[in-house]
């Protein structure tokens, strides 16, 4: 698999589970409440934006969890045998 499509698939599945997280909060309400972009919040959701660690420090407090277990929750929902580098 492409370095790229190993990349979007991590950021899919950060997406995935952001938008889980967020529940029946609007994208609106998690954003304007938590001083993140709105754009931010639907292109991460989208699998379209790679984000900075700060903003994943962010999203992860504005929805009452450790960034570790954000992680967490992406790594477990990848592939068993990924890996983002060619070996």
């Amino acid at each position: 698999m492409q370095v790229q499509k190993r990349k979007s698939l991590i950021m899919k599945t950060l997406g995935k589970n952001i938008k889980k997280l967020r529940g029946e909060q609007s994208q609106f309400m998690l954003a304007s409440e938590n001083d993140i972009s709105v754009s931010i919040i639907s292109t991460i959701e989208r699998g379209m934006k790679d984000p900075q660690f700060t903003t994943l420090f962010k999203i992860a407090e504005a929805l009452n969890i450790k960034p570790s277990k954000l992680v967490k929750l992406v790594e477990d929902g990848l592939p068993e045998d990924f890996t983002l580098i060619d070996k």
